[in-house]
């Protein structure tokens, strides 16, 4: 018998009232690949435009029948709270935006500088462009 779960709300980390030079948000920059048992394609484009529809924080998707890899940038205090954030989007949304039950297979996080350095030096991936759901 399955366990229906609660749906929560992914939301970005907040820094409150009253934060400190060390609570200060920042931008970061985060790229999540999933992969897992080949799925329709048509099905994949729905999901991950349902996401991009219910957060549209989100710059870049790729796909393919069994992966797919998403760009966006997500204000938090520091690199943990946009990583965990970043590791709940998935399997959070896998209903709501019916996706692929897939598993997470990679996680970048790098800072805005760094990742305005790597683009500058030309070994960084490159601006999002064009924006949306695009097939590998």
């Amino acid at each position: 018998m399955r366990r229906a779960r609660a749906e929560r709300a992914l939301t970005s980390v907040e820094t409150g009232e009253g934060a400190g030079p060390a609570e200060v948000s920042r931008l970061w920059h985060v790229t999540l690949s999933v992969s897992g048992a080949p799925a329709p394609l048509a099905e994949v484009r729905r999901g991950l435009e349902q996401l991009a529809h219910d957060h549209p924080f989100l710059l870049t998707s790729r796909y393919a029948a069994d992966h797919a890899e998403i760009r966006y940038w997500e204000e938090a205090r520091d690199l943990h709270d946009a990583a965990a954030v970043a590791l709940r989007l998935w399997g959070e949304h896998r209903s709501s935006a019916k996706l692929p039950p897939w598993e997470i297979v990679g996680l970048e996080v790098i800072d805005r500088a760094t990742y305005h350095q790597r683009v500058a030096e030309g070994y960084g991936p490159p601006p999002a462009s064009p924006v949306g759901v695009h097939p590998y």
